[in-house]
């Protein structure tokens, strides 16, 4: 059986980590409460490692400085190969 893969947003992974909260404090065992919520103990631990006590407006805000960072990231790295290429054929060795 092959499940298939699934993209959690943050808003859902930290309803999810609150609705686990839940269920521990009632008693259930971390086992029941990886299968109730579908994701693995690594998925959980990372889970948790990341947004551990972030409401959902917060964990949406860090999601899009993420993008932004990586957009500006490509942004900084294209810039630099055209001032290396310029450079390269200034100095005439084409």
């Amino acid at each position: 059986m092959n499940k298939r893969r699934k993209r959690h947003n943050p808003e859902q992974i930290v309803r999810k980590l609150r609705d686990a909260d839940a269920m521990l404090n009632a008693g259930k065992d971390l086992a029941s409460v990886l299968q109730t919520l579908e994701v693995s103990e690594s998925t959980y631990l990372r889970w948790r490692n990341q947004y551990g006590g972030m409401k959902s407006e917060e964990a949406k805000r860090l999601k899009q400085l993420e993008d932004e960072n990586k957009r500006l990231k490509e942004l900084v790295a294209d810039l630099s190969l055209d001032n290396k290429m310029l450079k390269y054929i200034s100095e005439g060795n084409w």
